[in-house]
């Protein structure tokens, strides 16, 4: 096996900016420490910071608050617009 091919695997915090919330994990953007910002953790160490916009916290589907859709609003809409113009009588055979 070749050796030194793989990236550095270390401890970073992932801030998400939509739900203000932060995780510490592990993660290959640790061989981009020196370019990120560094935030204090609750054991005391300094880790690497990554900003990132969604994540579990506050992705609709983790936080349960889904919204559905009205497709078949849409589906009527499209099919409205762009129907073959055929003369009522020869509608049913087309």
């Amino acid at each position: 096996m070749k050796q030194h091919i793989h990236p550095t695997y270390d401890y970073v915090v992932f801030r998400d900016q939509s739900a203000n919330t932060m995780m510490l994990t592990r993660s290959t953007l640790a061989a981009r420490a020196d370019s990120l910002p560094k935030v204090r953790w609750t054991d005391g160490k300094e880790y690497p910071l990554v900003n990132v916009e969604v994540s579990s916290a506050s992705h609709p589907f983790y936080t349960g608050n889904n919204i559905v859709l009205d497709t078949a609003g849409q589906v009527q809409k499209f099919n409205e617009r762009y129907r073959r113009n055929v003369p009522q009588k020869n509608r049913s055979e087309a």
